[in-house]
């Protein structure tokens, strides 16, 4: 595991814990598993999918019914970051508040790290 003792990696908004719970009660779920990858504009992307199982690697933080899986190449990319759901009259998604991010492009889908 990656951080600090006692304290969970990410935390999540109830607007998030609600979705969350949400999809996994309507498709069976463990939860949802969130990463970064190389790719966008500003060179690195969430990466968010259904997961069917808890790997033996995972970070994961449980809140109110809601089970997130953190992949273990994105626990030092992801620790502090704050997971919000939005909802607007456009769209619907989930937001990262992430400390980590040094830079992010303009449509918001893309960011930077210091690291990379």
């Amino acid at each position: 595991m990656f951080g600090i003792p006692g304290k969970q990696a990410v935390t999540i908004t109830p607007r998030a814990v609600a979705e969350i719970a949400r999809l996994m009660a309507r498709d069976g779920h463990q939860g949802l598993r969130i990463g970064v990858k190389k790719g966008g504009c500003a060179g690195m992307e969430y990466t968010m999918e259904y997961a069917t199982e808890v790997n033996a690697h995972d970070e994961v933080v449980e809140q109110d019914g809601a089970r997130v899986m953190i992949a273990p190449m994105a626990q030092m990319f992801l620790f502090g970051t704050e997971i919000d759901y939005e909802t607007s009259l456009l769209e619907s998604g989930f937001k990262f508040n992430n400390p980590n991010v040094t830079e992010a492009c303009g449509c918001g889908e893309s960011i930077k790290f210091a690291d990379t």
